[in-house]
């Protein structure tokens, strides 16, 4: 609700002067639900108001307005993609995504192996039966059962020192070089954990 009466005041009050930014109008509904609404404000906000937008989503069936609205350009965050591992690049090239990164983006985020795994089989289940029954997933088997899942308790007195070290770097002040050295660093430490 808190989204969408952002919305509703963006679409009253915006003019072709404005500078519109949306971002993942939407989510937290159904898909069907999200992508209708996302694609009536953007083309209520193309349309109507012709203000200059930047409008992210998720939505990938909503690129082909580039073809039906005038003034629609789509753009995405270069991926270098090396098997199942993926990095972003940090720049914006032209074009539509080639791909959503949904899964790959939970294993970079620390989701457990075994989840991202499940959500692989369930992922092809879904592509594979587009039109089909969705319901019916693939049967769990054992993802869940391996001991691949491990979580790391940082209130244990061994790995006491290893937090002191992570709480000590500061961030804001890291060059990219620096930070990815401490990254290998932190990683190679949790390794021997």
């Amino acid at each position: 609700m808190v989204e969408m009466t952002e919305v509703a005041e963006i679409l009253k009050r915006a003019t072709k002067n404005s500078l519109v930014i949306y971002d993942e109008i939407g989510r937290g509904t159904s898909t069907y639900d999200g992508m209708s609404i996302a694609r009536a404000v953007l083309e209520y906000t193309t349309k109507k108001i012709g203000s200059k937008t930047l409008f992210a989503t998720h939505y990938h069936e909503l690129t082909v307005l580039e073809d039906t609205l005038e003034g629609v350009k789509n753009y995405n965050i270069a991926v270098k993609k090396r098997g199942d591992d993926i990095t972003f690049l940090r720049r914006i090239i032209r074009g539509p995504a080639d791909g959503s990164y949904g899964v790959e983006v939970s294993k970079l985020a620390g989701v457990p192996s075994a989840v991202v795994k499940r959500a692989k089989v369930i992922l092809e289940h879904l592509e594979s039966t587009e039109n089909e029954n969705k319901e019916q997933t693939p049967e769990v088997q054992s993802y869940y059962e391996n001991n691949d899942i491990l979580q790391m308790s940082f209130t244990q007195e061994n790995n006491s020192h290893f937090v002191e070290e992570i709480k000590k770097i500061d961030v804001n002040t890291l060059t990219p070089i620096e930070a990815m050295s401490k990254l290998y660093e932190i990683v190679n430490e949790a390794n021997k954990l």
